[in-house]
């Protein structure tokens, strides 16, 4: 049973009720004299309080990168459960200062070492995580330039040798790499006066659009739908990195069955499809529907 409004004006109750009996909604309406009908305190209470448990907003805290996927995965689960979602995104840097200093959140959609640690100091709800999606790193250039050769490493060394620029954020999963690569191959100093750096893995195809940066290195899922670039491809393997997101229900949360039905939605066969088309590994075990 739905209580959507009671209005009192001049002695008349202006009621309209929604009742629910077995997936067949009845709407009624209607003006009642005061002195004819009353509604005790208690029942406008209990409805108002069914209705607002309904639906509620669930605060979530992800990893920049997971962004393509919630723009489809998110409106469907709010279509589907009346719920809101209200999305902060975050690289890995900034996402730990968040949590480190208790920002408030329903459920964590992070990179698997930075949501282990926020388990670890008591931010995460036992036994709710679940891994979900994991995504490697690739490059771009700006639309319609000549795609430098990546296929293997040394062919990447020459390349970034040869680069005049370079666009990342320093402080992401992909910055985090690439400075561990820059290290291996032996570039390290004179990547540093190439770098442009970011503040969000969103902006790196933006500035490599531009013509700002030559090249733009973000994970594989930012670059291929962005407008103004080309997708170069994927790492090599032998330096590939992946981002292995993993889900879990805040701790604190205020909204935890919520927060648990958005899990489900995310581990879902429907998802895990949208997941792949978006460039996504599905790394959920799908649950059935239903």
């Amino acid at each position: 049973m739905r209580f959507l409004s009671v209005v009192l004006s001049a002695g008349i109750y202006s009621v309209a009720l929604s009742v629910t009996f077995g997936g067949f909604r009845v709407n009624l309406g209607g003006s009642m004299n005061i002195r004819a009908f009353s509604i005790p305190a208690c029942v406008v209470l209990f409805l108002t309080h069914t209705a607002s448990a309904q639906a509620a907003e669930v605060r979530i805290l992800a990893g920049a990168a997971f962004a393509p996927a919630l723009a489809e995965l998110g409106p469907a689960f709010e279509s589907a459960s009346g719920h809101t979602l209200n999305i902060q995104y975050g690289i890995t840097g900034p996402l730990e200062q968040m949590i480190d200093a208790g920002e408030p959140f329903d459920v964590a959609i992070l990179p698997s070492g930075l949501l282990k640690r926020a388990s670890t100091i008591g931010r995460i709800a036992s036994g709710t995580s679940i891994s979900v999606a994991r995504v490697g790193m690739g490059d771009a250039v700006r639309a319609g330039a000549p795609k430098p050769d990546i296929g293997a490493p040394d062919a990447l060394r020459r390349t970034l040798i040869a680069a005049t620029s370079l666009a990342y954020p320093p402080e992401g999963a992909i910055g985090i790499h690439l400075a561990k690569m820059f290290a291996q191959f032996g570039i390290a100093e004179e990547s540093k006066s190439k770098t442009r750096p970011q503040k969000n893995v969103s902006d790196v195809p933006k500035v490599v659009a531009t013509g700002e940066a030559e090249l733009g290195f973000a994970p594989s899922t930012v670059l291929l739908p962005a407008p103004g670039v080309d997708f170069v491809g994927p790492l090599p393997a032998a330096v590939q990195d992946y981002i292995d997101y993993v889900a879990g229900v805040g701790a604190n949360s205020g909204q935890p069955q919520a927060a648990k039905a958005l899990l489900e939605h995310l581990t879902s066969p429907a998802a895990v499809a949208s997941l792949r088309a978006k460039g996504f590994e599905a790394t959920a075990r799908c649950r059935r529907a239903g």
